[in-house]
C-alpha cells in the first residue's frame, strides 16, 4: 500500500506543468471530447508505465544490491533536478494524425510523449526501489490521471490556480529525499 501511494503522489506532483499535462490542455482544446482523451491518455499511460515497471523490476535482477543503491539514489537526485527544469511541449507532439480519431491521437502522442519523460523515468525507479512493479504501476498511472484529467476537463484555468513552482518544488523535494535516503541506505523509511 505504501508503494501505491508513494508511487501516486509523487508522479502526480511530478505531472504538473510536465509536457504531457500540457498536451492534455491542448487536446482538450483542439477536439472538444474529453472522455476519448481521457481513455486516451488511460491505455497510453498503462502501456508504457507498464514498459518502465517491468524494466525496473528487469534492473533489480541483474545490478547487485550495492551498486544498485548508489544508482537508484542518483536516479532519485536526478530526477529531483529535471522536476525543477519547466517543460515546453514540441508543436510535432501535437500534430499527430488527425485521421486517427480523438483517441488514437491522443493515445499515440501521449505514448510518444511519455518515451524518456521524467514520470515514465520515475516509474522505472520506483519500480525498481519496491519491487512492487505492478502496485507501482497502477500507482504512476493514478498520478497520471489524477494530474491530466482536470486538465482536460478544465484546462488552462485549472493551471492558473495553482502554482506550478510550488508544486515541482515539493515533488522535487519528495524526490531529493527518497535519493538521501536510498544513498545512505535508509530507504526502508520509505
Amino acid at each position: 500500500m505504501h508503494s501505491l501511494l508513494i508511487s501516486t503522489g509523487v508522479v502526480a506532483l511530478a505531472e504538473m506543468g510536465d509536457k504531457t499535462q500540457l498536451l492534455a490542455f491542448i487536446l482538450a482544446a483542439r477536439f472538444k471530447k474529453p472522455i476519448p482523451i481521457v481513455l486516451g491518455i488511460l491505455a497510453a499511460t498503462i502501456i508504457n508505465h507498464s514498459l518502465a515497471g517491468a524494466l525496473g523490476a528487469w534492473i533489480t535482477s541483474i545490478v547487485n544490491p550495492e551498486m544498485f543503491r548508489w544508482v537508484l539514489g542518483a536516479s532519485f537526485i536526478g530526477m529531483a533536478i529535471w522536476t525543477l527544469i519547466p517543460d515546453k511541449i514540441e508543436e510535432e507532439e501535437t500534430q499527430v494524425a488527425n485521421h486517427l480519431g480523438v483517441f488514437g491521437a491522443t493515445f499515440i502522442t501521449f505514448f510518444l510523449a511519455e518515451m524518456g519523460d521524467k514520470t515514465q523515468l520515475a516509474t522505472i525507479a520506483l519500480a525498481a526501489h519496491y519491487t512492487t512493479p505492478f502496485i507501482v504501476v497502477v500507482g504512476t498511472t493514478l498520478g497520471m490521471l489524477i494530474a491530466d484529467i482536470p486538465a482536460v476537463f478544465v484546462g488552462n484555468q485549472f493551471s492558473k490556480k495553482i502554482s506550478m513552482k510550488l508544486v515541482h518544488s515539493i515533488a522535487a523535494g519528495i524526490f531529493a529525499v527518497m535519493g538521501v535516503l536510498t544513498l545512505f541506505g535508509i530507504d526502508k523509511l520509505l
